[in-house]
């Protein structure tokens, strides 16, 4: 099996390249924070495994097997579940789940994993709105877009938030903005200027600055989930 490091590069290749394409050197060392050599050792360790995680091309980057694939989506269900766990049943806030899960997502066997998904009655989403892979490998889905792509009068249901910048999580819950929250688009300054915001029924209008508006996807009112076949 791959080591806890190579686990988290199968995870970032899945991140950067899960539509299949390649993801590069360069993209799996920023993501990682580590160096481009020690990157490009784990890229050829994974593509000489038998069977082989990745596939792997100098100059082009990495594209996960079949086999690598279903590697990263039990990784992330593990992740995810820890999550949502921490979060719903331990009392941990949305901002707090993120780091945990990543030192727990390697260490807990597959009955533990049964276990907490039946105790969370084998949820579809996070505390974050991301899906959880489910133990066959499909994903559950929502059609969603860019908060920053609505226009004026528009409006929309949170569908996710990135969880990589636990402040913005603490300031986004501050302002009761979270998976399923109602927002409309008030006014869009030019020249990447703010989106003003209303946030359920809140009269207050907050202004988004492009940052935190890209780390926000949102679906259709009444929009169902849908589970693909």
């Amino acid at each position: 099996m791959p080591t806890e490091a190579e686990d988290n590069c199968l995870k970032a290749i899945y991140q950067l390249a899960g539509d299949g394409t390649r993801a590069t050197t360069a993209a799996l060392a920023d993501l990682l924070s580590i160096a481009p050599a020690s990157v490009t050792g784990m890229l050829k360790k994974l593509s000489h495994a038998d069977p082989p995680w990745i596939d792997y091309q100098k100059h082009h980057g990495a594209l996960l097997t079949s086999h690598g694939r279903t590697r990263a989506l039990e990784i992330i269900r593990h992740h995810r579940l820890i999550e949502l766990f921490l979060h719903r049943i331990l009392g941990y806030r949305w901002d707090e789940v993120h780091s945990e899960a990543e030192k727990l997502e390697h260490a807990i066997s597959e009955t533990f994993e049964d276990r907490i998904a039946a105790v969370l009655g084998d949820p579809d989403f996070d505390p974050h709105g991301h899906p959880i892979p489910r133990k066959d490998g499909t994903l559950p889905r929502r059609v969603d877009t860019g908060l920053v792509d609505l226009e004026p009068g528009d409006e929309a249901l949170v569908s996710r938030v990135s969880d990589h910048d636990p402040e913005m999580l603490q300031y986004l819950a501050s302002i009761g903005v979270g998976p399923g929250v109602r927002l409309r688009v008030l006014e869009r300054s030019p020249f990447d200027g703010p989106l003003m915001l209303q946030i359920g029924k809140d009269p207050t209008v907050r202004a988004f600055g492009m940052r935190l508006a890209s780390a926000i996807r949102v679906r259709e009112v009444g929009e169902e989930d849908t589970c693909p076949s």
